[in-house]
C-alpha cells in the first residue's frame, strides 16, 4: 500500500501564464527539493531504474550515511516528486510518469506524449 501519493505538477506552462500564488508555491516546493544535489541524484536514481521503481537498499550509494538518505527520500516524498510503499523491511520508491510529464510540460510548453 503506497505512503504517500505523489502529486502532479499543478501549474500551466511558464508561457502560458502568469502563476497564481499557490501555482508558485507548489511549482518552487518541487524544484526546491530537487536543488540538492544529493536530491538530484536520488530521484534520477529512482526515476530510471528498471521497472519504474527502486528499493532504498539500491539507490543509498550517494555519498552520505543512510539517515541522511532517508532524510532527502523524505523531503522528497514531501514535495511530491516520489511516492513509496513499504514491502517487509525494505521501502521501494518511484516517480508517477505525470509527475516528470507535468514538470517537463511547465517548463517546454509542450503537451505530454
Amino acid at each position: 500500500m503506497l505512503e504517500s501519493e505523489a502529486v502532479v505538477p499543478c501549474c500551466p506552462p511558464l508561457t502560458e501564464r502568469t502563476l497564481t500564488a499557490a501555482e508558485a508555491e507548489r511549482t518552487a516546493a518541487m524544484f526546491k527539493a530537487l536543488s540538492d544535489p544529493v536530491r538530484l541524484r536520488l530521484f534520477s536514481a529512482v526515476a530510471s531504474a528498471p521497472g519504474g521503481e527502486a528499493c532504498v537498499c539500491d539507490i543509498s550509494d550517494v555519498g552520505v550515511s543512510q539517515p541522511t538518505v532517508s532524510h532527502h527520500l523524505k523531503k522528497l516524498k514531501e514535495a511530491g516528486l516520489l511516492a513509496s510503499e513499504r514491502r517487509g523491511t525494505w521501502v521501494y520508491y518511484r516517480v508517477e510518469p505525470s509527475v516528470l510529464a507535468g514538470m517537463g510540460r511547465l517548463l517546454t510548453g509542450a503537451a505530454p506524449a
